[in-house]
């Protein structure tokens, strides 16, 4: 077993707007992004499975067409290799949970 402590993690940003905090198991990427109102996250798409918790906020997110706001308390879960994009309509808290594991955001841990 491991331990962190949030306080601890470095925050980084890895896009215009996004600020969050990386921990990796072995089998998942989780992050903990703080996103201001107005972000954009550009469409995209990836082979990982992403669960996305809000905790704080709003968020419109849009995959594979459908469109919804995530608001405090809000899951949404994506497939792998689904289209998506969003913006933040206000100040937003939300954990990213990925799996398998994001090689591409192995960089950004501490």
């Amino acid at each position: 077993m491991t331990y962190t402590n949030l306080d601890d993690v470095p925050e980084k940003s890895p896009f215009p707007g996004w600020r969050g905090k990386f921990i990796r198991s072995a089998g998942m990427t989780f992050v903990y992004w703080d996103v201001p109102a107005g972000t954009v996250l550009p469409e995209h798409s990836h082979p990982h499975e992403q669960v996305a918790h809000t905790f704080e906020g709003e968020f419109e997110i849009v995959v594979d067409g459908v469109a919804q706001v995530l608001r405090p308390g809000s899951v949404s879960v994506i497939p792998p290799n689904a289209v998506h994009s969003g913006r933040a309509l206000t100040d937003c808290r939300i954990l990213d949970v990925f799996c398998p594991v994001r090689e591409d955001y192995i960089q950004f841990e501490e």
